[in-house]
């Protein structure tokens, strides 16, 4: 440690302009000049010195050098780097400390000159003293919790991910390679584990008969195989075809005992590291989160949104592009809480679950504790609320607000999905009714124009018809016209009022007073008009007694 005393306060104003009178030892004398200096005894106790520093606490040998300048110069004030360590010395010694950007400047300054401003350290000496320290304190950051060394968790996941490939190929391999010569052990046994040692044991199928494997295989299973061994349909290959078969089947168990091994190791790590999240996703889930993050800490740095989509960045990028739904979950999919959901209320059920995955996270990153009870509650929260959504199971508020709500029993009704028509057609939807009324509309416009045209075309039939008739007609209206003439002429003039005479039909009335040639009623009209009438009337008779 050493203490440094401010000669010129004046020119620590000019912060701007601060770095100016650092650019030589001889300028920096002039501003500052050493006070105390305090020797470490070995590399020990520097480090010690410097792992408080970089927390914010008071070591013992700064504590002491404090106070006897506390007891000197009480009224001095102190410049402090670190309000943190600023804060704790104020606390202590009850000495006034200074944090501030022009604090900051001149620490640069006192750094860039500080072989100049202490005196008898050569620059080699100070090189490897300063070397020595960084190491050291790397090393301590890296011993500081072996057991919380993540980069264990993501080597092991990743040999994990690779064995399974690597497994699931030489399994495949040798299923190809020994179903040449017996296909039909393929369909029989279908673990490949134990069709490998199986394979191993008896090699060629000749030897099923002759041999035992019991230990291996089931009586039933044992007794298939010795009777399909019989009747194969498979060619015949030679020792060395089935030595190097045998020699797959070897490197297939080799590879599947070393797994079981690794996925020990990794559930042990699992529950030594984050035990937390190894609770709430289980170990392979949470070992994957933690791989995808890069480590812990920068895992506990995600939020729960982050943590839900871990592992699925390219679909919801993908989704971002083009406008759709957003994917509702990634790696934590796999877990068992996710997984075990309908597929209905897996979006919910994954949301929950990262929030509270999210908190045991950096409970596990930047908690003391170790133990697992906060996940063991997350979890039963969780499950809680699962069963919740499961059953369907609505919280009702009672009358009283005193009586506990009522949870009905839950009954599974299936629901049986009909398919919908409408979506085939692209013409726009129209009613029932409203079709039947354009129906019934257009069969009234046809009928009317049907009977138009039979009215036209009888129209024009009569007319041929009725040409000559017309004539006839004529004749007999002018000769009409000439008999009445002859009566009118005949007869004296009579008034309408004479006692005796009919009285004039109400129809000829109107008829003679709506005609437009006749603007005035005339006596001798009325009086031809009945006349006429009369004349009909016989006619009438006439023709009903001939018809008779």
């Amino acid at each position: 440690f050493f203490l440094l005393q401010v000669l010129n306060e004046k020119k620590l104003q000019e912060v701007d302009s601060l770095w100016k009178e650092f650019e030589t030892p001889e300028k920096a004398n002039k501003i500052v000049k050493l006070k105390h200096f305090e020797k470490f005894q070995d590399t020990t106790e520097a480090l010690a010195a410097s792992t408080a520093l970089v927390e914010g606490k008071l070591s013992k040998n700064l504590k002491k050098i404090l106070k006897k300048i506390v007891a000197k110069d009480a009224h001095e004030q102190l410049a402090v780097a670190d309000a943190k360590l600023g804060g704790v010395i104020k606390d202590k010694l009850n000495l006034s400390c200074i944090h501030s950007p022009m604090v900051t400047e001149l620490m640069r300054g006192i750094r860039s000159q500080i072989e100049g401003l202490i005196t008898g350290l050569p620059s080699r000496e100070m090189a490897a003293m300063c070397l020595g320290l960084a190491h050291s304190l790397s090393r301590y950051k890296l011993k500081f919790s072996p057991d919380k060394v993540d980069t264990m968790i993501i080597q092991a996941i990743s040999l994990l991910d690779d064995l399974d490939k690597e497994l699931n190929n030489y399994i495949m391999r040798c299923r190809e390679w020994y179903g040449w010569h017996f296909p039909e052990l393929g369909k029989i046994i279908t673990d490949n584990l134990t069709y490998c040692k199986c394979v191993r044991k008896v090699g060629d199928r000749s030897n099923f008969a002759s041999s035992d494997v019991s230990d291996i295989l089931p009586e039933e299973i044992e007794d298939d195989v010795k009777a399909a061994a019989e009747i194969s349909m498979g060619t015949e290959v030679s020792e060395e075809d089935i030595n190097n078969i045998i020699h797959l089947c070897d490197q297939v168990i080799e590879i599947s005992e070393y797994r079981t091994q690794l996925y020990d190791y990794l559930k042990n790590r699992m529950m030594a590291i984050a035990p937390n999240l190894t609770i709430m996703v289980g170990e392979l889930v949470g070992a994957r989160l933690i791989a995808h993050a890069g480590s812990l800490l920068n895992l506990a740095k995600h939020p729960a949104s982050t943590v839900q989509l871990l592992g699925a960045e390219k679909a919801l990028f993908r989704a971002l592009k083009t406008k759709r739904d957003t994917p509702k979950f990634g790696l934590i999919y796999h877990a068992s809480l996710v997984g075990q959901t309908n597929t209905k209320n897996k979006g919910k059920i994954s949301r929950m679950l990262a929030a509270k995955t999210a908190l045991t996270i950096r409970y596990d990153a930047l908690g003391e504790n170790t133990s697992a009870e906060m996940g063991a509650e997350n979890r039963l929260k969780v499950e809680t609320r699962l069963r919740l959504l499961e059953e369907r199971g609505i919280r009702r508020i009672s009358g009283t607000g005193k009586a506990l709500a009522r949870m009905d029993k839950y009954q599974n009704k299936s629901e049986v999905k009909i398919f919908d028509p409408s979506g085939d057609s692209t013409l726009p939807a129209v009613s029932k009714k409203r079709k039947i009324q354009e129906v019934e509309e257009q069969d009234m416009e046809v009928a009317v124009k049907a009977k138009k045209f039979k009215a036209a075309m009888k129209e024009e039939r009569t007319v041929e018809d009725d040409e000559p008739v017309k004539k006839k007609k004529k004749k007999k209206d002018k000769e009409k016209q000439a008999e009445e003439e002859e009566v009118l002429s005949e007869e004296p003039p009579t008034s309408p009022t004479v006692e005796g005479a009919e009285a004039v039909p109400a129809e000829l009335m109107k008829h003679h007073l709506m005609s437009p040639s006749n603007s005035r009623v005339d006596e001798t009209t009325f009086v031809c008009l009945q006349n006429t009438e009369k004349k009909k009337k016989k006619k009438k008779k006439m023709k009903d007694e001939d018809e008779d």
